[in-house]
């Protein structure tokens, strides 16, 4: 893939495309257009999400109202109650929360939530952005279904000025109001796929989404264009691959891998096991930062690509690790999975705000790793037989565990 076309896919993209709405659904329709072009008929595969329409979101504190947006799915009503900022949520701090509306550093994680609750809090409050930044920008979020898991409390997410405005000044009262439409939606993943000499597979992913805010450029059309990248180099190679290459951009990632949880959920024990590699790309190609192979599998896997690296004379930093995005639910179904990404440092490129735009990508840089990826892959795909074992080590699936709630983990 050239530099010009690399560039041309973002800008074509450059507008958020969030997961389960009309835009999501217009990048779907664009990127299986795109696998048209390269003779390889994609599928839009739909899948049902949780969505939601806010007519009305309100925070007011001391009768005053202060600019915000309303969590999506977190039910409609109105709750007025002391405000607690809670910093810590250690049992002496929690114990504070009963009968409160808590204000929370960053996102409400899943265990927090849980704590706030079993405490007592009756609404939350986060707060997303930068004091440092001009902007007033306030991110989208949701409760996610599988964190409130039918217990729902009130929520709304602020700028960060307005919170430490609000925290400084004293204590206060707060009342939230929220009235939404919350019913069931679609979501989609966009599937292609090169036959191999044999029905085993490997499974490319990258999701194509972005957050409210975000075009989605380095996070993640970077991702998207590269697996794209990859159907294209095997398009043109003369010999078949002997395995199956299944490519999927998936829907909904940003709102907890929905469609990659989706696929796997989708798929029989015995297609499961045809899977023999999943390679993941969540973030390349940025102008600064490292990139990086984290790898969920078997530690061997991490030793090939740091060699393999060396041979091209390519810089990798390669880790055993479970990695938030998409390889994730293939790796909890046993796929040894590996995500590959260019990690940026935060203050050249950010993700999930308005800054994640074309301007932090390199066409040049964005070259250089997918000729890497296409190194890698194409080892992968012509192998005589999978060097990597199907197996996932009980260190990484202890990992998964703590990732996906089954477990929390111990600090």
């Amino acid at each position: 893939m050239t530099e010009r076309k690399i560039m041309q896919i973002f800008r074509d993209t450059a507008y958020p495309h969030t997961g389960g709405s009309d835009e999501e659904l217009k990048t779907a329709k664009y990127l299986a257009e795109k696998c048209g072009e390269l003779g390889v008929k994609a599928e839009i595969w739909p899948f049902a999400v949780d969505v939601a329409t806010i007519s009305r979101a309100e925070l007011y504190i001391d009768g005053k109202p202060v600019p915000c947006k309303g969590y999506y799915l977190c039910g409609s009503g109105e709750v007025e109650a002391p405000l607690l900022y809670l910093p810590n949520n250690d049992p002496c701090s929690l114990a504070n929360a009963r009968g409160k509306i808590v204000m929370s550093d960053g996102h409400l994680g899943y265990w927090t939530y849980q704590d706030i609750l079993d405490n007592g809090a009756v609404g939350f409050i986060t707060y997303d952005g930068d004091a440092n930044y001009r902007d007033r920008d306030i991110d989208q979020r949701e409760l996610r279904s599988y964190v409130s898991n039918g217990r729902k409390i009130l929520g709304v997410n602020i700028n960060a000025k307005d919170a430490i405005s609000i925290i400084a000044s004293g204590e206060h009262t707060a009342k939230i109001v929220i009235d939404q439409d919350e019913r069931e939606g679609e979501s989609r993943n966009v599937i292609a796929e090169i036959p191999g000499e044999t029905d085993e597979v490997i499974v490319f992913t990258a999701h194509y989404d972005s957050t409210s805010l975000s075009n989605g450029a380095y996070d993640n059309m970077s991702g998207s264009v590269g697996i794209l990248a990859a159907l294209e180099h095997f398009v043109a190679r003369a010999k078949k691959p002997r395995y199956t290459l299944r490519f999927i951009w998936c829907g909904s990632e940003e709102r907890g891998l929905l469609g990659s949880k989706a696929y796997v959920a989708s798929l029989s024990e015995e297609e499961l096991k045809k899977i023999v590699l999943n390679i993941n790309l969540d973030m390349i190609g940025s102008i600064m930062g490292r990139f990086i192979a984290c790898c969920s599998s078997e530690d061997k896997l991490v030793h090939y690509i740091e060699y393999f690296a060396q041979e091209l004379g390519f810089g990798i930093s390669c880790k055993q690790d479970v990695y938030s995005s998409d390889s994730t639910p293939f790796a909890d179904k046993g796929v040894p999975s590996l995500s590959f990404a260019r990690l940026a440092p935060h203050n050249t490129a950010t993700i999930h705000n308005s800054y994640d735009t074309v301007k932090v990508m390199s066409a040049a840089q964005m070259k250089k790793d997918i000729d890497f990826i296409n190194a890698f892959a194409d080892r992968m795909a012509m192998a005589k037989r999978m060097p990597v074992a199907r197996e996932i080590p009980e260190s990484v699936k202890k990992k998964l565990d703590y990732y996906l709630f089954r477990e929390r983990e111990k600090k």
